[in-house]
């Protein structure tokens, strides 16, 4: 599929830039939507030179989304999947993966620091306690650092209530065997605000999916309180708890015939999170503003994860499995410290800080011997390996050091336009210590060693507003991603890596119609990457890591919403191609030139919502994801899926609101996630090399739910 968008922007561009001549400067612009995520302080989203999808709070209260991908998935270009439990995968600007290639935000501080990316982080926020969600799509290093190459996802939290506020709601799904009650409680007095917000949820085993139940704690508390007029003390503290057990993926013959089956008895997902913040604002120059947040973390992650099982068919455990048992926890202190100074001249503004990130990162790891049925290939129990082979153990610390300095300029040269220049320095040191004498087994470790790595950033990017109803935009920008601490460390020998950079080049459109009821927000893009790390294999059964890839990424993202009268409605629509430029496996296996797996032609998603009387909604969705290959040597699709979705709310007595949520109303099988280890070489067989994490069946969401509010 070859992508060529730019006569149709040229010509659509031109034509914007006719109807608006002379009309910007006689009437006031309506592209007014203010943001923080693209410049790390309010702006104007029509001055800001990236694509930006926001989800607001009044959707978030309105739509009571059950998970995260319910609220990000709207935006073009996003797609979160649902591995179970809140665990999940992310495809943003890149096919839909695990990979460090996102940087998840929350007031903008990273909630994880780098070297330790964890594809389910998000299931370690309190959507209950988000005022609303940013999403920053393509490279965002420029201000956030490493990872925030697909895009950054940054939760604000919801600030405290200017008068007493209270809410109180249950929600049962009895398909999904899914029950959730959620708390929140506001409040402000004279100088100083309080929030409390709180959800905890349970999944019993008793499910349309076997082996899948899970619970999960979550409460945020943010307070304010008012130092002097120019200036204000915030803090927050945000705690998860979430204990899961993790179904894992089934082969191609459960998938077509029980897709509710697991073959996971024992595996699970343990991360307990506790987050801290502390920030003071406040004027400190004329026409200008100084942040210094000091935050901590502390992340316990502890599992026996599906992903690692595999069944053994050759030494002392064949005909059963091997897997293992790990623990990383993460404790964290850091400061990051900004100042954003308003100038006359071209009617400038600069935003310039500092990052300081210290982390230590203990982790153990335990080789597993599992026992497998042999008739229905289950996996029934497990002895620790190094019970039986003492090298069957790993366990180490990385003592992690990010330090960072990043600047913006934002200016005007000429009237409408809107230029900005930014960049950041990252310097980032890995201080890995051995916990175990290296030696005679892979499984030991590498030998004690400290290693840098550095990186400058750069953004350059213009807004340009045709008239008072249409701007365009483009940037040109790069994202970088360090190795982790398990590529760097996971082995014996410490491979020779360096970072992986991403170059992004982009052009944007925004419009609005009939004085911002529908609004247009488009964007054409393409990311280059380039030292991307892959897994090469050496001999069989041999591999290591390098910095041999070389990745291209390019699309469409539209953007429709409308708001107006009694009818809602939204479309988003993503059409993009993902290409492995170079990617050699081997000796012999080069996928160079293929599409790259999971990786989505196209994904839509619409909706339209109808008030039929006061209190009143009722909205169908419409989500559709477009085929992909399963497998990097493009021999196994997956077709795709549509979806049809319900929601209906009804506000019928002061502080009463009844809803449900109808999900998959047309009961489509399908799957959230589909692989294929099939190298292209070789006998294919379906039933042990495809695997499936099935989707759900029809279900219905029932809630209730009381708001008391003062105002």
């Amino acid at each position: 599929m070859k992508l060529n968008y730019k006569p149709l922007y040229i010509a659509l561009i031109a034509a914007l830039a006719e109807i608006g001549h002379g009309a910007y400067a006689a009437e006031e612009a309506v592209l007014e939507e203010v943001v923080i995520s693209g410049s790390r302080a309010a702006s104007k989203l029509s001055e800001t030179p990236s694509a930006i999808g926001v989800v607001k709070g009044k959707e978030l209260e309105r739509d009571k989304p059950k998970t995260m991908g319910e609220v990000i998935n709207r935006i073009p270009g996003v797609y979160w999947n649902d591995l179970g439990n809140e665990q999940h995968s992310m495809g943003i600007r890149q096919p839909i993966s695990t990979n460090a290639m996102y940087q998840y935000l929350e007031d903008g501080i990273p909630i994880r620091p780098l070297g330790v990316f964890n594809h389910n982080a998000l299931n370690e926020m309190n959507l209950a306690g988000s005022g609303s969600v940013e999403v920053v799509k393509g490279p965002a290093s420029s201000l956030y650092g490493s990872n925030a190459v697909g895009g950054a996802v940054n939760f604000l939290t919801a600030a405290p209530s200017p008068t007493p506020y209270a809410s109180l709601g249950v929600r049962h799904d009895a398909v999904a065997g899914f029950t959730r009650y959620d708390t929140s409680v506001s409040d402000s007095w004279d100088r100083l605000g309080l929030r409390f917000s709180h959800y905890s949820s349970r999944r019993t085993a008793d499910n349309w999916q076997h082996y899948s139940n899970g619970s999960k704690d979550s409460f945020s508390l943010r307070a304010d309180y008012e130092l002097t007029p120019t200036s204000v003390l915030r803090a927050t503290l945000v705690h998860t708890d979430l204990d899961a057990a993790m179904t894992g993926s089934v082969f191609e013959n459960d998938y077509r015939t029980d897709p509710g089956k697991s073959l996971n008895t024992f595996t699970y997902r343990k991360d307990k999170t506790t987050r801290a913040n502390l920030a003071w604002e406040g004027q400190t120059t004329d026409k200008g503003v100084s942040t210094l947040t000091l935050f901590k973390r502390q992340n316990d992650h502890g599992q026996i994860p599906s992903y690692t099982i595999m069944n053994c068919n050759a030494g002392p455990c064949a005909g059963n499995a091997t897997g293992t048992l790990n623990n990383s926890h993460v404790d964290s202190l850091g400061l990051d410290v900004k100042h954003q100074q308003k100038f006359d001249w071209l009617g400038s503004r600069l935003i310039a800080g500092v990052y300081l990130d210290k982390s230590d990162n203990p982790y153990v790891s335990h080789n597993l011997r599992i026992r497998r049925d042999p008739v229905s290939g289950q996996y029934l129990d497990y002895t620790l390996a190094d019970k039986l082979d003492p090298k069957g153990v790993r366990d180490y610390q990385a003592d992690i050091l990010n330090t960072a300095y990043f600047a913006q300029w934002e200016f005007s040269p000429v009237e409408r336009m809107r230029v900005v220049l930014g960049g950041r320095s990252d310097s980032i040191r890995y201080d890995y210590r051995n916990n175990l004498a290296p030696g005679g087994s892979a499984n030991f470790g590498a030998p004690n060693e400290s290693r840098s790595f550095s990186h400058v950033s750069p953004k350059l990017g213009a807004t340009y507003a045709l008239s008072r109803q249409a701007s365009v935009y483009s940037n040109i920008s790069q994202g970088f991603t360090p190795p982790e601490v398990s590529q760097m460390y996971g082995k014996t020998g410490i491979p020779d890596l360096k970072s992986a950079t991403y170059n992004n080049y982009e052009i944007g459109l925004r419009m609005a119609f009939l004085n911002g009821a529908l609004k247009l927000d488009s964007a054409l893009y393409r990311l280059d990457g380039r030292d991307t790390i892959v897994s090469y294999t050496t001999t069989p059964g041999n591999s290591e890591n390098r910095n041999a890839g070389r990745t291209r990424s390019q699309g469409l993202e539209l953007g429709l919403n409308w708001d107006g009268g009694p009818f809602d409605a939204r479309f988003g629509a993503t059409i993009a191609r993902h290409r492995f430029l170079k990617y050699q496996v081997s000796g012999s296996l080069d996928y160079s030139g293929r599409d790259m797996p999971q990786a989505p032609s196209d994904i839509t998603t619409a909706e339209i919502g109808y008030k039929p009387l006061q209190g009143a909604r009722v909205a169908l969705e419409v989500v559709h994801q477009g085929h992909y290959w399963m497998d990097n040597a493009n021999t196994v699709k997956y077709p795709g899926h549509t979806l049809l979705n319900l929601r209906a709310s009804y506000r019928f007595a002061k502080g009463w609101e009844a809803w449900l949520h109808a999900r998959n109303l047309a009961g489509k099988h399908y799957a959230e996630s589909a692989t294929s280890s099939y190298s292209g070489i070789g006998a294919y067989s379906p039933n042990t090399q495809n695997q499936y994490t099935p989707g759900a069946p029809r279900s219905v969401m029932l809630g209730l739910s009381y708001t008391f509010d003062g105002k």
